[in-house]
């Protein structure tokens, strides 16, 4: 029987990779695109409406299927109250909601309105109701104009 040989275990030498040179691109080469992270929705503001509700809103000529109203609430209190008016219309099936703020007062202290108003947007984005909410407009000066929003909620 013949003795075993064992041979000898070298080190492995790492070697640069070769890659072949790429085909040179035929025609126009557009530059690489940046890839950009996908923008924030906020569709409670900008939400997309048919042609037809956009002439009915604009026009003031919709029904409304509740009111909302929160002159002589404080912060706390109008939200509460906004929460609650959006659950019940959740529940009820309205469509579309009357939502008055009041007018923003600009101006320093001791001026303190319009509070409400400027928060507004805010809240309906972070509601626990926001996905049911498909668009936020200014209502018509029947219905309140600078100091009402129409709240058009999904189906």
């Amino acid at each position: 029987m013949r003795p075993r040989q064992v041979a000898a275990v070298q080190p492995a030498i790492a070697l640069p990779s070769v890659t072949p040179p790429g085909r040179p691109a035929k025609g126009r080469v557009p530059p690489p695109r940046e890839v950009t992270a996908a923008p924030v929705r906020r569709a409670t503001i900008h939400g997309n409406l048919d042609s037809h509700w956009e002439r009915r809103l604009k026009s003031g000529n919709i029904p409304v299927d509740r009111t909302i109203d929160l002159h002589g609430h404080n912060l706390e209190r109008a939200y509460e109250a906004l929460d609650a008016a959006l659950e019940r219309a959740v529940l009820t099936g309205d469509r579309v909601l009357l939502l008055i703020t009041g007018h923003h007062r600009p101006g320093e202290p001791p001026i303190q309105r319009g509070k409400i108003r400027a928060a507004v947007h805010d809240w309906l984005a972070v509601s626990r109701h926001a996905e049911r909410i498909a668009a936020v407009r200014s209502a018509h000066r029947r219905h309140g104009g600078g100091g009402s929003l129409y709240l058009i909620l999904r189906r």
